[in-house]
């Protein structure tokens, strides 16, 4: 305590030396002036003294002959003194750290992981749909409302998590690959079934019913929406008539023969480019959305592709700042028409076809036939492929089945 209140008032480092020092330090403690750490050098003393102290020492170095330097100042007033010499810096610093403390109020990167089958750019639009996007303040980010959202618009996650570390927001999704986008099960209410339609207008090929009363046999002919399992099961009274139905889930497996088509059209001339190898970095400072650029030396380019680089500037692991470093790769090129011949054509199609088909089967579709017809008119290739295909089909519909009313054995026996 005493150390902090010496701080506080401030004291010196002093060396006396000269006739007697000894005579010095006894006329000190005569005048209540108290002398710490004091140490014999032969020559001369040294010791520490308070400021208020060293200002009463004027007569006795007078009275003794001797000589007082000082040769280290301490405490808060010397501090004061050295920090108003530095006021610039200081308000600086200050005013440094008031930027960061306000700076760390706002969130300035949202980040989303665990997504695979939606992608990124996907999340980031749905999260700028609804406000949340950099820029905005910590206090306004609901947690609970943004995880409920997320999983609400894409059925496909089944578990997020969302969390501010620093100035990011960390948003992490678990999807089910199981689970087709739209098939997302209700939970179905007490006397409510659901029934099983078609997706698609097709032939069924075979049908193996788990649940409900099968509607269609294999051979049938269904359009889009028709009824495939009935989600209700009739119990018969004694002369066939339907008493009442237990209505269920409708849930089987059913083959469906239909058709798709794909239709792709390519212009016979197109322009093509053709990079001259010039080029250059154009450097630059992005704050917030406004890019600040280096100014461009060399010839201006009348025609050229420009690919942005960037890195967005933080500190620390997680404090994000509103500031990108990066450059503009500029590479001029010059267009020159040219002529599609058939054999190009036909390997362009041929690519279009296949990804068209691979994407057919991720979703389980199987091919059994296709027609394939290429021809040329008013300078436009056009291709026109007819799909033949098995795929399993049943969409869930809340059924429309109507409850019978059960009439007592009276009204039975009356009858």
């Amino acid at each position: 305590m005493i150390q902090v209140i010496r701080y506080l008032k401030g004291y010196l480092a002093i060396r006396v030396f000269g006739f007697s020092p000894e005579r010095f330090m006894n006329l000190c403690s005569n005048h209540n002036i108290f002398l710490w750490d004091i140490e014999n050098h032969g020559d001369y003393y040294t010791m520490k003294i308070s400021l208020k102290g060293f200002y009463l020492l004027k007569g006795i170095t007078r009275k003794t002959g001797t000589r007082v330097v000082i040769t280290r100042r301490y405490g808060l007033p010397f501090l004061s003194l050295k920090l108003w010499k530095r006021r610039i810096f200081l308000l600086g610093l200050v005013g440094s750290i008031a930027f960061w403390i306000w700076m760390s109020r706002f969130i300035w990167a949202v980040e989303v992981q665990g997504n695979y089958y939606v992608t990124t750019d996907v999340f980031q639009d749905f999260l700028v749909e609804n406000g949340f996007e950099a820029g905005m303040k910590k206090g306004d980010v609901e947690i609970e409302a943004l995880e409920k959202a997320i999983r609400n618009e894409f059925d496909i996650v089944t578990w997020t998590s969302a969390r501010i570390e620093g100035t990011r927001l960390l948003i992490q999704v678990r999807e089910n690959d199981l689970i087709s986008v739209g098939e997302k099960e209700e939970e179905l209410q007490e006397g409510e079934g659901t029934d099983l339609v078609a997706g698609k207008a097709g032939e069924i090929v075979s049908i193996v019913t788990r649940q409900g009363t099968p509607k269609v046999t294999a051979g049938t002919v269904v359009e889009k929406g028709d009824i495939l399992v009935e989600g209700g099961i009739p119990i018969l009274n004694e002369d066939s008539s339907v008493r009442r139905y237990d209505y269920c889930r409708a849930d089987a497996d059913i083959l469906l023969k239909c058709n798709y088509r794909l239709k792709e059209e390519i212009r016979e001339k197109y322009e093509q480019k053709q990079y001259t190898g010039e080029g250059k970095n154009c450097p630059f400072i992005m704050v917030g959305t406004r890019k600040l650029k280096l100014p461009e030396f060399g010839r201006q380019y009348e025609t050229y592709d420009v690919i942005e680089e960037k890195h967005q500037l933080k500190l620390f692991e997680n404090y994000y700042l509103p500031v990108y470093v990066g450059r503009d790769l500029v590479r001029e090129y010059v267009t020159e028409e040219k002529i599609y011949e058939k054999d190009e054509v036909k390997k362009l199609f041929e690519e279009k076809l296949q990804k068209f088909i691979e994407t057919l089967q991720e979703k389980g579709v199987q091919i059994i036939e296709k027609d394939v017809t290429i021809n040329k008119t008013s300078g436009i290739w056009r291709m026109d492929v007819n799909f033949q295909a098995i795929e399993r089909t049943g969409t869930e519909k809340k059924t429309g089945l109507a409850q019978v009313e059960e009439r007592t054995e009276t009204e039975e026996s009356q009858e």
